[in-house]
């Protein structure tokens, strides 16, 4: 017999959502197969089972929060029967979300008879229904009786599918009922012009973070326009040989990453951290990159961008992007950066102002590439442009640094040349 318990995940987060039981009761699981697809804060993270055998119970339903160190499941000796009928998630809904664990009953109850058939009637519908986890809590939630619900599928089990499919019908009420109780027993959801959905734990996390960032910073934004002429020209011409001599294409982001860092080097300030009544200057240049996911937001890091060039740079947003996409990612992945670059523009964003990334004070906004009229020596011409906005924590940096950054930014995107010699 062993317990499948909840792992460690990282130093700043203590407890997770089960997202998906990869085994059901009764399916037999090798030692190191996943059993557990858990989504904490940040990542999802897959958990194994230490030892080989069949799974024997699963002590939480799907949606639900476990804490480190948490028994989730049990997994004992014997072959998988494919049996169900022992998941203790499958319990009465009208029942506690608390996990429920299998009683095996005494000797002298299991040989007690019904005392008569009417018992047996009174018995719960609901027990007796087939139903997977999900949908188990889905209409816990939502106060359904889980036998009223009909299925598509031919072994009757409830799906998640169902119980939604089933909360949207038009209601059938008993004539007999007065229409003052009709109204009140009906939710404001069952017109259909409003529906309830609960929040990810990554959504969750993601709203109270952005909610802490804009309580207790002084942030500020300013912004700036680039010409794209001349990166764009670049571009153009370099991106076959590049594809060719670096199998990964070249993108203006790692452009943007290193206009960064040189000005990082020149703006210390903006690669720093505020801890307590101290500044912490950070001598390392570690940027985040946002890359939007189902799940939201989240920011990989690319490490030592003042060390690597422009094919090792674009190597790794791919492979990072990749990871955040296939929901791969690791902890370690997004830890420890220095400042962070979001890119609205991919959605077709003009102008935004970004909210800073946790404890740092900068972050940078690239937006769409937009062609408009500029004013160029005395003739007006078209020309690629680009708003970019920096918001930044005002209690470290002043708006002279903010602006200079910004500046320098747009100054080596507009003169390609430059960044490559300050690289």
């Amino acid at each position: 017999m062993a317990e499948i318990k909840v792992p460690e995940l990282a130093e700043s987060i203590t407890e997770g959502t089960i997202a998906q039981w990869l085994k059901q009761v009764g399916d037999s699981v090798e030692k190191g197969e996943f059993i557990v697809e858990l989504e904490t804060d940040k990542v999802n993270v897959e958990v194994i089972s230490e030892e080989a055998g069949v799974v024997q119970e699963l002590l939480f339903a799907e949606g639900d929060t476990v804490e480190v160190g948490q028994v989730i499941a049990v997994v004992g000796e014997g072959s998988g029967s494919g049996d169900t009928t022992k998941n203790p998630v499958e319990a009465d809904p009208a029942e506690s979300d608390a996990p429920v664990k299998n009683v095996e009953k005494p000797a002298s109850e299991k040989a007690t008879p019904a005392p008569a058939p009417v018992a047996k009637e009174e018995t719960s519908s609901t027990e007796r229904t087939i139903a997977s986890p999900a949908a188990r809590k889905l209409a816990r939630e939502k106060g359904i009786d889980l036998s009223a619900i009909s299925t598509v599928d031919p072994m009757g089990r409830v799906r998640v599918q169902d119980v939604e499919s089933h909360s949207n019908a038009p209601k059938q009420t008993p004539a007999t009922a007065p229409a003052a109780a009709k109204a009140s027993a009906a939710p404001k959801e069952d017109d259909g012009r409003v529906t309830r959905e609960k929040m990810s734990r990554r959504r969750q996390t993601i709203a109270k973070r952005l909610l802490e960032v804009k309580q207790s910073t002084a942030m500020l934004t300013t912004f700036n326009e680039i010409d794209m002429t001349n990166v764009m020209a670049l571009r153009a011409r370099k991106k076959d040989k590049f594809f060719e001599d670096h199998d990964v294409r070249l993108g203006f982001m790692s452009f943007f990453t290193k206009a960064v860092t040189s000005a990082l080097k020149k703006y210390p300030y903006v690669n720093a951290e505020l801890e307590g009544d101290e500044v912490l200057l950070k001598q390392f240049y570690d940027i985040g990159i946002a890359v939007s996911t189902e799940e939201g937001l989240v920011v990989p890091i690319v490490r030592d961008t003042d060390r690597k060039n422009f094919a090792e740079i674009e190597a790794n947003i791919g492979e990072l992007a990749k990871k955040a996409r296939d929901k791969k990612l690791q902890i370690s992945d997004m830890t420890g950066g220095s400042f962070t670059i979001t890119n609205g523009g991919v959605f077709g964003s003009l102008m935004s102002t970004p909210i800073l990334n946790g404890t740092q004070v900068g972050i940078l906004g690239m937006h769409t590439i937009q062609k408009r009229p500029i004013a160029v020596g005395n003739e007006v011409q078209i020309r690629p442009m680009m708003y970019v906005a920096l918001s930044y924590d005002h209690r470290v940096i002043d708006g002279k640094d903010s602006v200079g950054f910004l500046k320098t930014v747009k100054e080596l995107i507009e003169n390609p040349e430059d960044l490559l010699l300050e690289s």
